[in-house]
């Protein structure tokens, strides 16, 4: 198991390495991701419990989720 392990990470790494574009690619899609993840975070999903005791965040929980509105269907 510890050899095809070795192998596989040999593999990838030997490929990532010998890529030309390879390096410039990646640096791209981590960067884009992390741009995406930040902008999302900032602007889509607000921090629903910041400033809120652990007592205060408990009972919003509990709330939610014992008052949730099934959909019944006629």
């Amino acid at each position: 198991m510890k050899k095809a392990i070795i192998s596989i990470w040999n593999f990838y790494y030997e490929g990532f390495k010998n890529m030309t574009w390879g390096r410039p690619l990646w640096v791209l899609i981590f960067l884009k991701v992390i741009i995406l993840f930040l902008v999302l975070r900032l602007f889509f999903f607000k921090p629903v419990m910041a400033g809120k005791t652990d007592e205060q965040k408990s009972e919003y929980v509990g709330t939610q989720l014992t008052n949730t509105k099934l959909k019944v269907e006629n």
